[in-house]
């Protein structure tokens, strides 16, 4: 049971889809959303703020924010993060000051507000350029940026502050976003290949397109953070990898499914000097919790392309 759940960066791109589905769960008296408004926008909830949402604006950095914001919730999904992996190269003590002080925040928050349970978001890219092509939770990460190391030592603060404080909590390591969303973000490569393919612009690979990557839709996202949050009992493990073995595929494939189900386009292979992560990653853990994702890669690209071409037209719902 979880009364009250406070959302960090609920303004983001999974928090656009998971706070209305937490206001629509009957099991959810209140939501609280925190954010600093710094890449997110409160038209991200634009149609879903309802008498139970409250929005507080504040930093994850700043304690007494994340304190104040805190007080009174039961749970806590903690989305606040500067994404973006290959571009916090050059963002590297930013990166570390919101996603590891900031998580360090919330979980000392957490304890001392006694709260019951705690849901982090992390992330497959710290698994880095992995050669392994069975990468489950028990394999240890080689994170190739600041991104993928902040979050790993975010894992590692969670873990530590369970054990001191006695809240139930879960990492969950997504697999790369894509999918129409309120919040949608364009510096993922699925929903910008859809956007260049629809625009008739060629789709720009870096490196040889043979990198492996998982794939989530923001939907199924959004379902995963719910699913933990409310049955806590059923995510047993510290840290769970979320998406489908099916939903594996190398960024080639992405761009030639994408050519398929949007438009036929140009694909352009550009040398990379410093390749991005490649991982292959086993979901069987996932399993245990009773959780399971719905949608499939295909039928999110063909979503995505129907409602840049008109937003009212819905060819799959799975919510």
């Amino acid at each position: 049971m979880s009364d009250t759940v406070f959302v960090t960066g609920g303004c983001g791109y999974i928090g656009s889809v998971l706070v209305p589905l937490l206001d629509s769960d009957d099991r959810i008296e209140r939501v609280v959303v925190m954010d600093d408004l710094s890449s997110g926008s409160p038209r991200a909830l634009m149609g879903s703020v309802t008498d139970s949402i409250a929005f507080v604006r504040g930093d994850v950095r700043e304690y007494g924010d994340v304190e104040n914001a805190m007080r009174g919730c039961d749970t806590v999904i903690h989305l606040a993060a500067i994404t973006g992996a290959a571009s916090t190269h050059d963002h590297r003590k930013e990166t570390f000051e919101t996603n590891l002080t900031g998580t360090e925040n919330v979980i000392t928050a957490a304890g001392k507000l006694a709260v019951e349970n705690v849901v982090l978001a992390s992330s497959c890219n710290l698994y880095g350029r992995a050669t392994n092509p069975d990468l489950d939770e028990t394999i240890d990460p080689d994170p190739i940026n600041p991104y993928a190391a902040s979050k790993l030592e975010a894992e590692h603060l969670l873990r530590s502050a369970g054990e001191r404080f006695g809240f139930d909590r879960t990492a969950l390591r997504l697999a790369t976003n894509y999918g129409a969303a309120p919040g949608i973000r364009f510096n993922l490569v699925v929903n910008q290949f859809v956007f260049r393919a629809l625009t008739g612009r060629p789709l720009t690979v870096y490196g040889d397109g043979s990198n492996w990557r998982p794939f989530i839709h923001v939907h199924d996202a959004a379902r995963a953070y719910a699913h933990a949050a409310t049955q806590p009992e059923s995510w047993d493990h510290p840290i769970y990898n979320i998406g489908d073995e099916a939903e594996n595929y190398r960024i080639s494939e992405i761009a030639t499914l994408v050519s398929e189900e949007v438009a036929s386009v140009d694909m352009t292979y550009l040398r990379d000097e410093h390749p991005g992560p490649s991982y292959h990653v086993n979901f069987d853990r996932l399993e245990e919790t009773g959780f399971e994702t719905k949608w499939t890669l295909r039928e999110g690209v063909r979503d995505l392309a129907a409602k840049f071409s008109d937003y009212g037209n819905h060819p799959r719902t799975h919510e």
